[in-house]
């Protein structure tokens, strides 16, 4: 199986970003795996995506993204087709109250199975949590860019976003998970989502943030 695995250049301010980091330090198994940097920058992200979906058919499709502040590893369970970008991007961009796509759906499902994910990550001792926003900076504009491409172009994806803590050398007053955790996280994520034909049917409060 074929699975790309997409992480973030470092931004506002930042020295690194763990869901590079953590995407480039996954050990496959069970699977082919093809990682790639994207941009943090508006537009230019969905280009660089799209190119490399063009360039071989992958089966499963996970973006990984920064949210400082979470304690847990956070599946996306919705994008939203919606710019409003508190900060500039890597670019100096900063649209606001614009569509990531003109004219398409307001919003997409996650079609990773995101809840049996969660329960995975769980009982593996990794702190989890379905998330219900992926915000309206660039990683929801990948995540919306993304899923509009699989439901366009690439109907036979499994596609969606995941996103990961802060590592303890960002910060010392935020939550953080070891880079070793993180990527383990990934690898579990994919895994799951390889394995499971059909999501959990079970109750989740998510995360709200």
């Amino acid at each position: 199986m074929e699975v790309l695995l997409t992480g973030f250049e470092p931004f506002d301010g930042q020295r690194t970003n763990p869901s590079w980091d953590a995407a480039n330090a996954v050990r496959p198994s069970g699977y082919d795996l093809t990682t790639l940097r994207l941009p943090c920058v508006f537009d230019e992200s969905l280009r660089v995506l799209e190119d490399a979906l063009t360039t071989r058919r992958y089966d499963v499709v996970v973006s990984v993204g920064q949210a400082g502040g979470r304690p847990h590893i956070t599946p996306e369970r919705v994008a939203v087709n919606l710019n409003d970008a508190r900060i500039p991007d890597n670019a100096g961009n900063q649209p606001v109250d614009t569509r990531v796509v003109p004219d398409a759906p307001t919003a997409y499902f996650s079609t990773l199975p995101v809840k049996a994910c969660t329960a995975a990550l769980t009982a593996a001792g990794i702190p989890a949590a379905v998330s219900h926003t992926a915000g309206t900076f660039v990683c929801n504009h990948v995540f919306y860019g993304l899923m509009h491409l699989a439901a366009t172009k690439h109907p036979h994806l499994k596609a969606g976003f995941v996103h990961v803590p802060y590592t303890p050398d960002q910060t010392t007053t935020a939550p953080s998970l070891p880079l070793v955790t993180t990527a383990q996280a990934l690898d579990l994520i994919i895994r799951t989502t390889l394995t499971t034909p059909q999501d959990l049917h079970t109750p989740t409060s998510g995360t709200l943030h």
